[in-house]
């Protein structure tokens, strides 16, 4: 089977969230954010946990987090371009957020953080096995 590594930019509570998973499974979203949009590209996902994670959060910290999902699953949503060529994410509806879960192969690791918005990205690759 082929799997897919895909990135998503978390704040602090969705973290402590994921970490009380024993990293296996992300929190469900919100009723304002309906779409579960993780993207496909470590750069990107940094730059969305600078700009509005580590910009609009309690704690000013933004994270970067990286899983490996089967390519099968994906087939089933849309990978869409967001504005710039590179910025390529899947469109996951919140409901199949549990679907998403059940196919992620592994742990969720910590790929990166910053710490208030205008701070660098420190990568940390720590896994959680």
């Amino acid at each position: 089977m082929t799997n897919v590594t895909l990135y998503q930019p978390v704040g602090l509570e969705e973290l402590q969230a994921i970490k009380a998973s024993d990293w296996r499974a992300f929190p469900p979203h919100d009723i304002e954010q309906p779409i579960f949009r993780p993207v496909t590209n470590e750069a990107f996902a940094a730059q969305l946990a600078r700009d509005w994670n580590a910009a609009h959060s309690t704690y000013r910290r933004g994270y970067v987090v990286q899983f490996a999902v089967s390519k099968t699953f994906l087939d089933a949503y849309e990978n869409k371009v967001s504005g710039t060529p590179g910025h390529e994410e899947y469109w996951i509806p919140s409901e199949d957020l549990s679907l998403l879960n059940a196919a992620i192969q592994g742990q969720i690791a910590v790929a990166g953080t910053f710490a208030g918005h205008d701070a660098e990205y420190r990568k940390l690759n720590e896994t959680h096995a």
